[in-house]
């Protein structure tokens, strides 16, 4: 590592038209291949369409080269903004200062939070105010920006103005660009030198590929860990795939080895460049492919409305979206207390389905009723950590404990809401494409099941006949052995069906109290005279009219996974 250049990434994020790609190429001494809209398509368009690269370096020990990612602005293209966010290590957030934030420039925001710890705020086009009322404008801006990351992990981020192409893009090229020293001084004064190390097994996550005549395939990207050199075998994983490195490259200068966090073009021979527009490389045999995952799971407090298991989002890990469905679950209830292992997985743990992702009931919403939406057995606080089963509508080759983000991207991109839905830690992934009969069943996850009825009548000290339980056609003899609870305090168990109705007959092993007694004769004596259309004495009435029927309840776990359906009661 001595005597050579740290890469830091550093992202250029905002909304359509604030004058992202102008910024980055005002800071820009190097270009890559994909660089300052260079695709006919984005010219064409006059918008970027793609992630571009390009560098800067700052003579400071150690010597730093600071790799810009200009990210696309418009909202068709998040998903590619989204694997962009995922290889920076600081995000620069572009702000148009005569728009301020926009729906996009929100949406960055939400996505820096997610992927990065440090932001800087640029207000571009300060060339646009009017002189006389500029610096006024620009303070004012300032601080609305200030109070939009009140509430964000980003409060108090540095804002800077420049004007990165004064007069607009047709403005010739003699125009200086404005701000910029002063932009390069607070980027390398907020930029902590990442520790990269080169231990552990190769992988490259790649953004573009294309052939040189007379070189090979060439795929550019970012190392996302470990270290790899001329003559090294790697792998495109989602294609089983291995090839040998021919030559690399970074920003056009020749390297025979790179390592973590560096930007990257890898140059093999007999591969076809169409297989590969985004994807990831590694060290042979390093990554799986996975049908299904199990991950970690945190919602965006700015996506409206709930999030239901059974629903289908949009699913990124890394460059990659594929559709996903989802199942909630989180920490029985007994061990809401435990702290969250965030980077492993413990299926030896039982765990409570959840209809829906829980969040802290609003204040005006009924607690309880909230908590029996969400599935939540024992009512009051949310867990510490909550986590989803997804389940890939096609697989997707990634590393263990990468980022996982769940958009609703088919949301009309003109509405001003948030498509981010939630984001996550791949835990642990399913790579058996029959996952749901080999895998499946090992995880606890269970449904927590409750059904009351009431005492019909006493048989005996130790015997009752009980009703409203179960409807007539269910099959009794899958619930005999069962505890149930009576109302008065009793613990019964089912001991038989009772006729062909639904009633049964529960067994009450330390037998009725004389209270329970008492109390059971009064209700059902009144019941019995109301049924016969007998009006009880003016005493008597009085003396029954507290009697309520003795209630019956049932508790049982499902368990969710479990092919034989069982019925499961803690002991």
């Amino acid at each position: 590592m001595a005597g050579r250049r740290v890469n830091v990434n550093v992202g250029v994020l905002g909304h359509i038209d604030s004058g992202k790609t102008a910024l980055a190429r005002a800071l820009s001494t190097t270009a890559s291949t994909a660089a300052f809209d260079k695709q006919p398509q984005s010219r064409e368009r006059g918008i970027t369409l793609d992630l571009g690269f390009s560098c800067f370096c700052v003579p400071l020990p150690p010597r730093l080269q600071v790799t810009l990612v200009d990210c696309p602005g418009h909202a068709s293209l998040i998903r590619t903004i989204i694997g962009g966010a995922q290889i920076i290590d600081l995000m620069m957030l572009v702000i148009d200062v005569t728009k301020g934030m926009q729906t996009q420039s929100a949406e960055c925001l939400v996505i820096g939070q997610i992927a990065c710890r440090k932001l800087i705020v640029v207000l571009n086009k300060t060339d646009l105010l009017p002189e006389g009322k500029r610096q006024a404008a620009i303070d004012r801006m300032a601080k609305k920006m200030q109070r939009t990351l009140e509430n964000t992990k980003f409060r108090g981020a540095p804002v800077i103005p420049v004007a990165a192409k004064p007069g607009g893009p047709d403005a010739p090229e003699t125009e200086a660009p404005q701000g910029i020293p002063e932009l390069i001084k607070l980027l390398v004064s907020q930029i902590s030198i990442p520790t990269r190390d080169p231990s552990g097994p190769f992988l490259m996550s790649v953004d573009h590929c294309f052939s040189i005549k007379g070189q090979g395939t060439v795929m550019t990207g970012t190392i996302l860990s470990g270290s790899v050199s001329l003559g090294d075998s790697v792998e495109i994983p989602a294609l089983k795939v291995v090839r040998k490195v021919k030559s690399m490259q970074m920003f056009h200068t020749p390297v025979s080895s790179a390592v973590q966090g560096d930007r990257l073009g890898i140059c093999v021979t007999q591969f076809d460049p169409k297989l590969l527009e985004r994807g990831l490389v590694c060290a042979p045999e390093s990554l799986h492919t996975v049908h299904a995952a199990l991950i970690s799971v945190e919602k965006i407090p700015y996506f409206r409305g709930p999030l239901q298991t059974k629903a289908k989002f949009h699913i990124t890990v890394g460059h990659e979206t594929v559709m996903g469905r989802v199942m909630f679950f989180s920490p029985a209830p007994d061990s809401l207390d435990r702290e969250p292992v965030l980077d492993s997985f413990d299926f030896s743990r039982e765990y409570l389905f959840q209809e829906q992702y829980l969040c802290p009931a609003p204040a005006e919403a009924d607690e309880a009723e909230a908590t029996e939406k969400a599935g939540q057995a024992s009512a009051g606080r949310c867990p510490r950590q909550q986590w989803a089963l997804v389940e890939f509508e096609k697989p997707v080759t990634c590393p263990r404990l990468c980022l996982v983000i769940g958009s609703r991207l088919d949301a009309d991109i003109h509405a001003n809401t948030c498509r981010l839905a939630f984001h996550g830690v791949l835990l642990h992934g399913l790579g058996d494409r029959d996952y749901a009969e080999s895998a499946l069943p090992a995880l606890r996850v269970y449904k927590l099941k409750q059904k009351h009825g009431v005492v019909e009548r006493v048989l005996d000290d130790h015997s009752v006949i009980g009703r409203s339980l179960f409807k007539k056609e269910t099959n009794i003899q899958l619930f005999v052995g069962l505890r149930v609870h009576l109302s008065t305090g009793e613990l019964g168990v089912i001991d038989s069906a009772f006729g062909q109705s639904g009633k049964f007959k529960v067994h009450i092993p330390g037998g009725l109290s004389p209270e329970s007694k008492k109390i059971l004769t009064s209700a059902l004596k009144k019941r019995g005279r109301a049924g016969r259309g007998e009006a009880a004495k003016p005493e008597e009435a009085e003396r029954l009219e507290p009697a309520q029927p003795v209630g019956l309840s049932l508790s049982f776990k499902r368990y969710v996974f479990d092919a034989h359906k069982r019925m499961v009661q803690s002991p």
